[in-house]
């Protein structure tokens, strides 16, 4: 009801091209509207009805009233002054309109090329031109293996024609992409190609922007200052924990950036690598929190081209069928979501698609040369097909010696165990091998986040790693306990989170 009085208002307003933010009568309106909206929560519930007998009779009646009428005063206020600017207002509306229809469009496409016509083709033009002169600084200058503290806490900037470019930790990031096997020829080849970036709209309630190399292999995501100053402080935590669990299914950053463009506002932005990748075959992707609160999407009319990121309500009557592997899954989720706990970090998401093995996978996942491949992987992540790159954890196989391995009655666990205890050289670095590092991966440029199941090969990650449970987020808590009485909602306290979406994983597994 209070909606619907309020709604002609803002309507009429608008009819009459009147934009100009009013800051202080809207914030009245919204004080208004928020303790209207919490008199109503507490009076539909019985245990709190004892809070309305501190109030008179039409206490809450009276608050769309108020609402009503400053909105009223507001356009009044506001009309005076529509003459004055009307040219302004015109041209801004006629921009507005333009950005507007292309933004609808963009939506029914969820995945598009940023042209020249796009906005932010500038933007994604100096990060290019910014990224291939870091890249090619680290090709001319590789750094050393061994990182120091001084590694972590470096800010180089280099100056371009129209705009400057700060890389934070490039020594650091570059280690990480080594580790991973991406050589900073292909990263550079793929990330500063002349092919436009995609740009991905999604129904996320994210206010960053996000940006797909042409190849779809690493996502550009905007962030603010705060986020990007809390990934740089537990930068050394977080590069120890990979070194610790190499198979870890947290999202890999790859490079922390900031553009600089005079009399305009600094952009931070980060590169990661694209859990989805290869998506050529993927036909449902999922964003898992574990609860139930705004937690179903819409999903897309089938054939549709529209990329729709489900949520956790529209996997329910699924599982996860990994069959071996299951044990592995549960376990690393809990020790990743375990270093968020200890960040103090909530609200972030298990991303999930899952494509259909095809019989030949199924078949070739059995033979003895892609034990072999899948076990030099899993020993060295960083080594491909065609090319070595240094390995995460010490030691290489041996291909000539691969049949001494295991024999007919050897199972594939046992032979990767007995390979890693081989390559470390003596009980002590084969010591070093964690049990849950013993994972076969899959023979694909995207292994840490691919898990084959009997019948579905699953792309899995965890993002959104930057929210810490602030004063602001322990006051929302409470909000919405009210709010959402007897439903559970993404705001928790991290070990709350932690366990309900490690409980979430154990009951969606087969």
């Amino acid at each position: 009801m209070l909606i619907c009085e309020l709604r002609p208002l803002w309507l009429e307003e608008e009819r009459c091209g009147i934009n100009e933010a009013r800051p202080v009568n809207c914030l009245f309106v919204l004080v208004a509207i928020v303790t209207y909206i919490l008199l109503c929560q507490l009076a539909s519930h019985s245990p709190f009805n004892w809070a309305l007998a501190t109030f008179p009779a039409n206490t809450v009646a009276f608050f769309p009233v108020v609402c009503v009428s400053i909105a009223q005063v507001e356009m009044s206020v506001t009309a005076s002054g529509v003459g004055v600017s009307t040219d302004r207002q015109g041209s801004g509306k006629t921009k507005r309109r333009r950005w507007g229809g292309l933004r609808q469009r963009w939506k029914l496409l969820g995945l598009f090329e940023i042209d020249q016509h796009h906005e932010f083709y500038g933007l994604t033009c100096m990060m290019k031109e910014g990224l291939a002169a870091a890249i090619q600084a680290t090709i001319d200058n590789k750094p050393s293996d061994l990182m120091l503290d001084g590694d972590f806490k470096s800010e180089v900037t280099r100056n371009h024609e129209n705009f400057t470019m700060d890389t934070f930790a490039g020594p650091v990031f570059a280690s990480l992409r080594g580790t991973l096997g991406i050589s900073e020829e292909e990263y550079q080849r793929s990330l500063c190609s002349e092919n436009c970036y995609l740009q991905f709209i999604s129904n996320s309630k994210s206010k960053a922007d996000f940006f797909l190399t042409n190849d779809k292999r690493f996502f550009l995501k905007t962030q603010n200052q705060r986020e990007v100053n809390f990934l740089l402080g537990n930068l050394k935590l977080y590069m120890e924990h990979l070194k610790t669990y190499p198979h870890s299914l947290l999202v890999k950053f790859l490079g922390v950036h900031r553009v600089k463009v005079p009399r305009k506002q600094k952009k931070y932005f980060i590169v990661m690598q694209s859990i989805f990748y290869p998506d050529d075959r993927i036909n449902e992707r999922y964003d898992i929190k574990g609860c139930e609160v705004s937690r179903w999407t819409a999903p897309a009319p089938e054939g549709s081209p529209i990329i729709v990121v489900l949520k956790d309500l529209n996997f329910e009557g699924q599982y996860i069928k990994l069959d071996r592997q299951r044990s592995w899954f549960l376990q690393q989720v809990e020790i990743d979501t375990n270093l968020l706990k200890r960040l103090n970090v909530l609200d972030y998401s298990l991303l999930l698609a899952h494509q259909p093995l095809h019989s030949d996978e199924r078949n070739s996942s059995l033979s003895f040369a892609n034990v072999i491949m899948r076990a030099k992987r899993s020993v060295n992540p960083a080594c491909g097909p065609t090319k070595d790159a240094p390995a995460t954890v010490p030691g290489t196989v041996q291909e000539d010696n691969a049949a001494s391995l295991c024999n007919d009655d050897c199972s594939k666990a046992q032979m990767l165990r007995q390979e890693k205890a081989k390559v470390g050289g003596g009980p002590g670095e084969s010591s070093s091998f964690k049990a849950q590092n013993l994972r076969l991966l899959p023979d694909l440029k995207n292994p840490l986040h691919v898990i084959d199941g009997p019948e579905q090969r699953y792309f899995i990650g965890i993002i959104d790693i930057f929210t810490v449970y602030s004063f602001k987020k322990r006051l929302e808590h409470w909000w919405k306990r009210l709010r959402h009485l007897g439903r559970t909602f993404s705001t928790v306290s991290p070990p709350a989170y932690r366990l309900r979406l490690c409980q979430w994983v154990q009951d969606h597994t087969l």
